[in-house]
């Protein structure tokens, strides 16, 4: 970086935008965004949306997703590795050449301790990792090492997909051991000075972050995957949506994160353009078991029939969501498209009548108290009612409504689903999995929390599917549960999250995966 750069970066680290500056630097990528849902910054301990993309843009792992090809799971520190589905292991020879930002090679004791640091601190998205069977007490021996190879073994009846799915989230992202532990106080592994700094090997490195202000990170040149396009990244904290609006028409910022759909609309400069990407979340209504008019399988099917899908996407919904109605998102391996459900009241009717079903009745429908939600009811209201099915909306908070739907007490909900890392069996296991139906046997699933007691030859296929070796097959059995659950549930996938995110015509190469570990500054160039 010229010192004419370095003296403008710090004028504008400095000064509030819409300050003097009118146009961001070549080689710096300026990004306003609301960043304040940041706790953690140590990949053993992040859990928030803003510091998965933080983590993914700093660390590498074993294997992963990359900017340039992010829909496969390739190559990371790991040159190559190989599985063996009886012994339950998976063996990884490091990549050669490869260094810390520090300069410190990355060696497999750096993989070793860094996977294990994740079980023995045993913070929030530890669970991640603990699935493979590891615990503070195991977890050495589940570790092992020799020369550039690392040994993984696990426990459960899984595939070998499955596992390296669990390693390529950012959990497995892997630290400078040697850095790390020059930093450790009171036996904290390093975590106090790893939510202040990096310790990666990634196409960025942590040069400045101060929590709810400001993260800076400076381009790793001698990346094993390539320099990056631009020499640093900015991201400021810009909470107001209508400043970020504001700071990309005047030229301060390059990119605007959280622009709300009606600003997007309103966007009529030649000089910005709006990238639509979808996201992992997917949105459904869902019918509870215990509820006797909402048993009947026809109610299910009429229900499929009652959702106004493109009246909402064309409307309130727009450049928000896109009809999606399969329970693995899309944009990820497995992912199901088929999308056979239209707005058609008059088949419902004929769905309930044929079934001997008798309307009207009524239901109640909880929802969360804000927006897209109560509108997302309004709609779901209106559509019912023309089968005579009255929906009675119930509006809560985020926490009264989930409550109720872990306590089983609810008729209906209209709620959202995120997999907590990128295999689809995060998704089959709440959407076609229940093996214990019962009061006692609390489940963080879709299935348990509706009372819908899965059929046991649609549970047996999902733990089928979680332990086939054969990676292709093993998705299209991902497939074929998640038709099996469109076809017959009392869950009603409808929609897919997508984000727009609003930049300067002359920035390419941004990734926006469906999932905050899927954003990629790496391909970032301003022509």
């Amino acid at each position: 970086m010229t010192l004419m750069r370095s003296t403008i970066l710090a004028t504008m680290l400095a000064l509030p935008f819409g300050g003097a500056i009118a146009e961001t630097p070549d080689d710096i990528f300026v990004v306003a965004q609301n960043i304040d849902d940041i706790v953690a910054i140590d990949p053993a301990q992040a859990f928030e949306f803003t510091s998965g993309e933080l983590v993914t843009n700093v660390y590498d792992r074993l294997v992963q997703y990359d900017a340039a090809t992010p829909e496969v799971l390739g190559p990371g520190l790991a040159s190559s590795w190989t599985s063996d589905a009886d012994a339950k292991t998976i063996t990884f020879t490091l990549r050669e050449g490869a260094t810390f930002h520090s300069g410190n090679p990355v060696r497999a004791e750096d993989v070793a301790f860094s996977l294990s640091r994740v079980i023995k601190l045993n913070l929030t998205p530890a669970f991640i990792l603990a699935q493979l069977g590891w615990t503070p007490e195991n977890v050495d021996s589940m570790i092992t090492t020799e020369g550039n190879t690392v040994t993984l073994k696990y426990e459960a009846e899984f595939s070998p997909a499955f596992a390296l799915n669990v390693i390529a989230s950012r959990t497995g992202s892997i630290v400078d051991k040697e850095t790390v532990m020059q930093h450790e106080v009171d036996g904290d592994m390093g975590n106090s000075w790893l939510n202040a700094n990096s310790a990666g090997s990634g196409p960025f490195a942590i040069q400045t972050y101060r929590p709810g202000e400001l993260i800076r990170l400076s381009a790793n040149d001698s990346y094993f995957m390539g320099e990056p396009g631009v020499e640093s990244i900015i991201v400021r904290h810009v909470a107001e949506a209508a400043t970020q609006q504001l700071l990309l028409e005047s030229g301060d910022v390059d990119m605007a994160k959280n622009l709300t759909s009606d600003q997007i609309g309103a966007i009529s400069s030649d000089k910005i353009k709006v990238e639509t990407f979808p996201q992992a979340a997917v949105h459904f209504l869902s019918f509870n078991q215990k509820i006797d008019s909402l048993t009947p399988p026809a109610v299910w099917d009429a229900a499929r029939y009652l959702v106004n899908y493109e009246g909402m996407t064309n409307t309130f919904l727009k450049g928000q969501m896109k009809i999606h109605q399969a329970f693995w998102p899309t944009g990820f391996p497995g992912s199901y498209e088929d999308t056979p459900y239209s707005y058609d009241p008059a088949k419902a009717t004929e769905i309930l009548s044929a079934a001997g079903i008798e309307t009207p009745f009524s239901v109640t429908l909880d929802v969360i108290n804000a927006a897209p939600f109560t509108d997302m009811a309004q709609s779901l209201q209106a559509g019912f009612a023309e089968a005579g099915i009255n929906l009675d909306i119930i509006p809560g908070t985020g926490s009264q409504v989930i409550t109720k739907y872990r306590e089983r007490s609810h008729e209906a909900m209209l709620l959202y689903w995120g997999p907590d890392f990128m295999d689809p069996h995060s998704n089959a296991k709440a959407f076609a999995y229940n093996s214990n139906n019962s009061d006692d046997s609390y489940a963080a699933t879709t299935t348990w929390r509706n009372a819908w007691a899965v059929p046991d030859e649609l549970n047996k296929k999902t733990m089928a599917a979680m332990s086939e070796a054969d990676p292709e097959k093993r998705l299209d059995m991902y497939r074929e549960l998640q038709q099996a659950v469109q076809e017959k549930s009392p869950i009603v996938i409808m929609f897919q999250a997508a984000s727009q995110i609003a930049m300067g015509q002359n920035v390419s190469g941004y990734v926006n995966g469906a999932a905050s570990d899927f954003v990629y500054y790496r391909l970032v160039d301003k022509d």
